[in-house]
């Protein structure tokens, strides 16, 4: 089949290269416009655009799928089917019916679970214990087009949800391949989702990365790996300033500290939670790199009693404990 590749950040690349070693025609790639990124705010293209022009791929990176000249654009393409991996764009009606098996969307979840921009951290940060990917149709409804097939994947205890999506768009990129080859094929047709099991994914923004101690230890130790790598699980420090927070460890045992009660020695800086403590990671100070909380603590040197996660410049109210 001739196809349009739609997708932009680097889990979708793994997509773009199988589809590239595949028996189908890559027409061409759309993905999101270059952005500005860095401390010299340099123009660069996305992950996939990146790849799509090393291999020499016609590139469409339009603001708006409303315009009717890139409509019009698609449509001369005469593809059979778009596939689509976090591309980050909806797609309106206008470009739906264009190819003639429409777009498909690989989406790292078991759907009707997590649908949404996000469904690889709410499921880390859910503590659900098995995850894994679907292609479906798109439709007009968020995520909620007939699914062509699936794959589980078990979400390990420290996964991060990098981790996580590592392995998915992996898998997830051979699921895509194979349902190309069975629409083709004629052998393959969508199932509607069930009505039941319905959740949502919305994107995180930085107040849902902020760590709240009085949740337990457990559910602690879940955000911060959610968040893991983006947006960053972070807490304030006594002067407010943004502490950021890599993966933590559990510790149930100590019981001792109140919910961000710091306890700092040569080795190791528990924090308090609600129930259990913590055992901080890596950490990134105001205006240093990442490292080992150990470390951070010789320099900073938090006085018996010091107290993580006070109120910081703009923040909402803490949400409940899952």
């Amino acid at each position: 089949m001739r196809l349009l590749f739609a997708g932009s950040p680097a889990a979708a690349v793994p997509s773009l290269e199988a589809l590239l070693g595949s028996r189908h025609e890559v027409v061409a790639v759309l993905t999101r416009p270059d952005a500005r990124v860095g401390r010299g705010r340099t123009l660069q293209p996305s992950a996939v655009g990146a790849v799509a022009q090393e291999r020499g791929l016609p590139v469409l990176t339009p603001r708006t799928l409303r315009d009717p000249e890139v409509v019009a654009q698609i449509a001369d393409l005469g593809v059979d089917a778009a596939p689509v991996v976090a591309y980050g764009v909806l797609l309106p009606a206008d470009v739906l019916d264009v190819p003639t098996h429409g777009w498909v969307n690989l989406h790292f979840s078991v759907l009707p679970a997590w649908r949404g921009a996000a469904p690889v951290q709410r499921a880390v940060m859910a503590g659900d214990e098995v995850t894994g990917a679907s292609t479906f149709r798109i439709e007009e409804g968020l995520d909620t087009g007939p699914v062509y097939g699936t794959l589980t994947e078990t979400i390990r205890p420290t996964d991060t949800a990098g981790d996580l999506l590592g392995r998915l768009s992996v898998a997830g990129a051979h699921l895509l391949v194979q349902t190309l080859d069975a629409l083709e094929d004629g052998v393959l047709e969508p199932v509607p989702q069930p009505h039941d099991g319905v959740s949502h994914a919305p994107k995180l923004t930085p107040e849902d990365a902020r760590v709240r101690w009085t949740h337990p230890a457990h559910a602690v130790d879940r955000r911060v790996r959610g968040c893991t790598p983006a947006p960053g699980a972070w807490t304030t420090l006594p002067d407010g300033r943004r502490l950021g927070l890599g993966p933590v460890r559990a510790v149930p045992e100590v019981t001792d500290l109140r919910p961000g009660e710091v306890r700092a020695d040569k080795h190791e800086v528990l924090v308090g939670t609600g129930a259990g403590a913590v055992r901080l990671g890596d950490v990134t100070a105001p205006g240093k790199r990442p490292m080992p909380a150990a470390d951070w603590a010789r320099g900073a040197r938090p006085e018996p009693g010091t107290l993580l996660g006070g109120s910081a410049p703009g923040s909402a109210s803490a949400e409940d404990a899952r």
